[in-house]
This record gives structure tokens, C-alpha cells and sequence, in this order.
């Protein structure tokens, strides 16, 4: 049995002079939450929530910039004013009062932002090489530039150590410094470019002005991919001779990475999510380890505990990296601890943490609403002062989210579900087998309500009779939507939805037309469904691009199913009819988004994806017998007080909706209404 005294994930561990509590680190990354490049109160409580939660070690600044020519490409710390010491200094120390350890990354972007944008300074690399991903032509960096680089990265580093941060970690994957030592991306001729020892010779340079600019006790680290494992590229033996002279220039650790970042694909592989295998580059991590003589990090898709805890048990690496796995519950360590592993909330690999960043704006937790929103949501729930009776009807993730949290409030709640499982959408979802672990969601959710004593009711549709049974104080309204093909002026009758699909209602033969005009991710499910299947599909969309609400990180598997299978695409096109044709097959007439022009498909079926509609049938039943009439005080929602509409005294229960049942929306979206409602009863 492991207990905490022999638990491997929670012995201390000395790096160079400083001790960690454990050996978990949430790695550097960035989620943006940074205010005019800034770690303000934001940024600082979303650290200071991990350092409460147990983790050793929190790693601040993903790709913090070091110079004015490096714009920030996703909400990046500015380390070139002086302003952000005593952020800085305010994050240290709340970090330290709380137990854990704190360092920043430092980088130069190089390639990897954009001309266009911060103070439209010309974007800088080892040599003229397009960065797919983020597509500026860069400027070759003259002699002049290297030297100010090289400044600026001792002054950004010195910086960090005025702010009472415990080290730096460099960045050398996909940025400035290893644009140098990969062959892929250095073309130059003079004595930055050419042989391994003139092209490791520029981030020689720097790592040596940050070792002098911090002085010899400060921790400094690499985060460096030790193979990209492309054609041309850096090769694990000529890396990890370049991570050799490193060490000797004063580096005390490292984070390995495996690949490259420089387009959507190889981001993905690099930075697996959910339909890959758990901890892919554990051994390769486990090699390197083997032959270098200072620490070793890790993260990389280790998502559960007893993974991490077997990497570190085993001796394949030191320190390891559950970065994802603390966005989504930043109380992980200190479950452990108190041998409440079973109730962490799991990262089920969804990538909206990355993709909400290009999506929203920051970093967002798929189903943790509170990451982010520390400033006004906690991520742990006080109970009630007054208990009270909740009905919840629908179980999907907006229900169980809202049965949760009531439950922790200390409420009796009941939750009807008309099917004999939970889940609602998110089975649909998971149906795609590449996406079952978004089943996590649900299965957490169960779990925590039977502990709490919710009452659920499954293969149980509630009418507004069985409600008002219950005599409740309070009824939410969960019971999603329905696939909404209402927009067709001829046809609907004809057409097939997603959902039928991916529940397998559907097992088309032949030729299908799967028209997507929602971009999120249903459409490309069921189109990598059917052509897993054999079945040819068309893929048409009004869009000018695939499915513009899926981000990069999981854009790759989707495209790589397209291709691997020959689905055809076509863009900017409008499904307008359907109509039975002679043969009895479907005749699709589809409209040019930008020219009065007019097609059609014949084919076997027709499948449709256009969100959903509110399924509100119950709540409108419900709603002359309730206080508020269903009424919602926005102001007290996002002020996180309760709602006290009385539009109607002779109501007997407060009644809202949530989720889909209000409009078609995604998961996130789901389960932040049913917190922020239900953390105030």
C-alpha cells in the first residue's frame, strides 16, 4: 500500500540548492491570463492555487519574452520592462507561503509569432525560414541583433531573480535559440551556422550571459527537444552533445520534449491529447536520462497518478511534468496526500486548455470552470448556511455539474435522467472511440454525487408531476437539446443528424453528403465515423475553412482521419433543400457562399450538423409554478451572489435552465453555468 512516507511522487527532491516539497511540477506553459503582459492577480491566484493544492514546483511564463521583437503570439509575459519585478515579487511570495517552489521560462520567439502585430518590429530567426503555424517571413538575425538578444536574455533572467523567483528555465523548441542548433532551420554561412559545434554556438552565448547575469547559485534549466524527430532535423545524438556544452556553460536541469512545434501536426505530436497512448515519451525521456548527469523533467501527456508515480518510481526521470492534469484540478498533490486519489478530477486530454487560448482568448479547463476564475470562483465549495430541497432534471454535464455542487453545498438533491446512463452529449461524443476519455467527465461527476448522498434517479423522465413531488425549493432545468435541422426550406424530413451517427441509429451505406455549418466538433466526428467505416463521404460546409471551432490541437487527428480515408471537402457552400430524387436517393442542391450560383449532390444519404435546439418543453411546464418565472439576475450570477427574484410570490420553487436547454453551446460552457448558479444557494 502506498502511503505518503513511500509514496515516490511525495519525496522531497534537491534541485541544485533547492528542495522541493515533491517531486510534481506544473511545467511552464502559458494560459494568458496575464494583463498588459503582466502577472497581475489573475495569473498570481492561478499559481497560488497550485502551490495551495501541493505541487512542488510551479513553472510561470510559458515563453515569457525576453525582447520587443519577440510579440507576444498568446497573451505572453513581457520580461523587458522592469515593471514585472514586483508582480514578480508579489507571485514569489504568496507561492513560498504556501510551500512551493517558483520559476519562470525565458524565450525569444524568434519565428513563432507574427510581423503584424505588438510594435510591428520585424520578426527575427537563425535564417529565413516560414514557421508554418504562425506564418511571418522572418528577418536573418544580423550581428547586431544577436548581441542585444543575447543582453536581453541576462537582463530578463536578472529580472526574474529581482523577483524573488526560485530559477529560469530557457526555451529551445520551436523559438529563437534552437532555430540555431537545428540544421532544419539554420541555413547561414558565417560562425553561427554549419557544423554542430558553430550552430550550438549562439545559445552557448546566451546561456553563459544568463549564468553570469543570475550568478552561480540560481537555478537555471532547459526546456529542449533532444530530437525532432523530422527530416533534416536535430538528432538525438547531435542534441544531446549540444545539451552536454550546455550543462558545462551552467545549466542545472532539463525538460525534455520529443518533436517539433512548428505546425499544427507536429504540435500535436508533440503535445499529445486525448486517442494517443498515456506518456509517450517516457522512455525516450528514460534514455536521456540515462546519459547526462543533471536532473531531469518531464511532461508529456502523464495525466494520472499512477503513471507519474511509476515514471518516478522506476527512476525514468526526477521531476515529472502533470501540467494538464492541475488545470484541471490544482488540488491533485494534495488529494494524494491525504489518500483522496480516487476524488481528483481528471484531465481527460480534451486540449481546450491550448485550443481555448486561439479560440477565447486564455486557457480554459474543458470541465473545470474554476481554473482561470480564481478571482470568483473557488475550486473548493463551502457548505450552505440553509439547506434545501433540489430537483435536477437531466443528466448530462450541465446536470451533474449543478447536482454536484448543490450536493456540496450540503443540499438534498434529486436528479432525474430519462436514460438508463448519465452523460447526455458527451456519450455522443465518445461514441468517435478516438474521444471515449471525455467519458472521464461524466464518470467523475456520478462518483462524486453518490458520495455527496445525490439521489439519481436514471431511466427516469421526469414530467412536471414527478417534480413537484419532490416539494423542492429549487429546480434546474438540464435537459439539453435536440439536433436542430429546422434550417433546410425543403427537405428536413429526409435528413439524418449527427447524433444518429455516432449512436449507430444510422449505419449508412454508399455515397453521404455531411453538410457542417455548426464548426465545432460533432461534424468532423461523425465524418471520421463513417469514413472509419468505409462509407464515402463529402464533407461540405459554408465555412471558408474545416470546422473553424476546432483548434489546433485537435484539428490534426480530424485531418488526418480526412486523409488517411479520402473524404472529400468542400468549402463555402450552403445545403439550402433535399429532395427524393427518381432513383430514391437524396438530391442535396447546395449554394455558393459567394457567387449566385446553384449544385447538386445525389447521394444515398444526407447527415446534417447545425447544433442543437433547446429541449424546454419541461421547463415551460414548470414555469407558473415557480417565484422568479425563470428569471436570471445577471448581475448577481457574475457577482457570485444568490438569486432573489420574486417576479411571482405565489411560486412555490425557484426554477432555472442551464446548458444546452438554454442554447447550443459546448461543455465548458455547460458546467460553468451550473457552478456559478448553483455556488450561491
Amino acid at each position: 500500500m502506498v502511503t505518503r512516507v513511500t509514496d515516490p511522487l511525495l519525496q522531497p527532491f534537491t534541485l541544485k540548492n533547492l528542495t522541493l516539497r515533491n517531486r510534481v511540477v506544473s511545467t511552464s506553459h502559458e494560459p494568458a491570463f496575464g494583463e498588459a503582459g503582466m502577472p497581475r492577480d489573475r495569473y498570481r491566484l492561478y499559481h497560488l492555487e497550485k502551490a495551495r493544492g501541493g505541487v512542488g514546483l510551479t513553472m510561470i511564463g510559458g515563453s515569457a519574452v525576453v525582447s520587443p521583437d519577440s510579440p507576444p503570439s498568446f497573451g505572453n509575459l513581457l520580461l523587458h520592462h522592469d515593471e514585472v519585478v514586483p508582480w514578480f515579487r508579489r507571485l514569489a511570495d504568496d507561492v513560498h507561503d504556501a510551500g512551493a517552489a517558483v520559476m519562470c521560462q525565458i524565450t525569444h520567439l524568434g519565428r513563432r509569432t507574427s510581423n503584424y502585430t505588438g510594435d510591428w518590429l520585424p520578426v527575427l530567426a537563425a535564417s529565413r525560414v516560414r514557421e508554418p503555424a504562425h506564418r511571418a517571413f522572418p528577418k536573418e538575425a544580423e550581428p547586431w541583433d544577436l548581441d542585444r538578444v543575447a543582453r536581453d536574455y541576462a537582463d530578463a533572467a536578472a529580472r526574474c531573480a529581482a523577483g524573488g523567483l526560485d530559477g529560469v528555465e530557457i526555451q529551445s523548441y520551436g523559438h529563437f535559440l534552437d532555430g540555431f542548433l537545428s540544421p532544419a532551420t539554420n541555413h547561414r554561412t558565417d560562425e553561427y551556422g554549419g557544423s554542430l559545434e558553430h550552430r550550438m554556438a549562439f545559445p552557448r552565448r546566451v546561456i553563459r550571459a544568463v549564468r553570469a547575469a543570475v550568478g552561480p547559485d540560481f537555478v537555471v534549466g532547459i526546456r529542449m527537444s533532444l530530437d525532432e524527430a523530422r527530416p533534416g532535423g536535430l538528432g538525438f545524438d547531435e542534441a544531446l552533445t549540444a545539451l552536454g556544452a550546455y550543462i558545462d556553460d551552467g545549466v542545472d536541469f532539463v525538460s525534455t520534449i520529443r518533436g517539433t512545434i512548428d505546425s499544427d501536426a507536429s504540435l500535436a505530436e508533440a503535445i499529445p491529447s486525448m486517442g494517443t497512448p498515456s506518456a509517450p515519451f517516457l522512455d525516450f525521456t528514460a534514455e536521456v536520462k540515462r546519459r547526462i548527469a543533471v536532473p531531469v523533467m518531464h511532461a508529456g501527456r502523464i495525466a494520472d497518478v499512477a503513471t507519474a508515480r511509476y515514471a518516478v518510481r522506476e527512476g525514468l526521470l526526477d521531476l515529472v511534468g502533470m501540467t494538464r492534469a492541475q488545470i484541471a484540478d490544482p488540488h491533485l498533490v494534495a488529494k494524494v496526500a491525504s489518500g483522496a486519489e480516487d476524488r481528483i478530477r481528471p484531465c481527460v486530454g480534451a486540449s481546450y486548455c491550448l485550443d481555448a487560448i486561439y479560440d477565447s482568448g486564455d486557457t480554459k479547463c474543458v470541465h473545470n470552470p474554476a481554473t482561470g476564475r480564481e478571482q470568483r470562483l473557488p475550486h473548493t465549495i463551502a457548505p450552505a448556511a440553509e439547506r434545501k430541497k433540489a430537483v435536477v432534471v437531466g443528466g448530462g454535464p450541465a446536470g451533474l455539474e449543478a447536482a454536484r455542487v448543490l450536493g456540496e453545498r450540503g443540499h438534498e438533491v434529486v436528479l432525474f435522467e430519462a436514460g438508463d446512463r448519465p452523460g447526455g452529449q458527451i456519450r455522443v461524443a465518445a461514441a468517435n472511440s478516438r474521444r471515449r476519455d471525455l467519458l472521464g467527465i461524466v464518470d467523475w461527476r456520478v462518483a462524486e454525487c453518490r458520495l455527496l448522498g445525490v439521489r439519481l434517479r436514471l431511466g427516469t423522465p421526469a414530467e412536471a408531476d414527478e417534480v413537484h413531488a419532490e416539494h423542492p425549493d429549487v429546480v434546474l432545468v438540464a435537459t439539453g437539446g435536440v439536433p436542430d435541422v429546422s434550417f433546410l426550406a425543403e427537405g428536413s424530413d429526409l435528413v439524418a443528424d449527427t447524433w444518429d451517427v455516432l449512436t449507430g441509429s444510422l449505419r449508412p451505406r454508399g455515397e453521404v453528403l455531411l453538410y457542417d455549418d455548426n464548426g465545432a466538433c460533432p461534424g468532423p466526428d461523425a465524418t471520421e465515423v463513417l469514413a472509419r467505416r468505409g462509407v464515402g463521404v463529402e464533407y461540405v460546409t459554408p465555412e471558408r475553412t474545416l470546422a473553424p471551432d476546432v483548434g489546433s490541437m485537435n484539428s490534426p487527428a480530424y485531418l488526418r482521419a480526412f486523409a488517411e480515408h479520402g473524404v472529400r471537402t468542400t468549402l463555402a457552400h450552403r445545403l439550402t433543400s433535399v429532395r427524393r430524387a427518381a432513383d430514391g436517393r437524396l438530391t442535396a442542391t447546395l449554394r455558393s457562399a459567394y457567387a449566385d450560383t446553384e449544385s447538386e449532390r445525389t447521394v444515398d444519404h444526407v447527415v446534417v450538423e447545425h447544433g442543437t435546439l433547446p429541449n424546454a418543453d419541461l421547463y415551460t411546464r414548470l414555469l407558473p409554478g415557480s417565484s422568479n418565472l425563470g428569471r436570471v439576475d445577471h448581475r448577481a450570477l457574475l457577482a457570485g451572489r444568490p438569486q432573489r427574484d420574486i417576479t411571482h410570490p405565489e411560486g412555490r420553487y425557484q426554477l432555472f435552465r442551464i446548458g444546452d436547454a438554454v442554447a447550443s453551446r459546448n461543455i465548458h460552457a455547460a458546467v460553468l453555468d451550473a457552478l456559478r448558479l448553483c455556488l450561491p444557494m
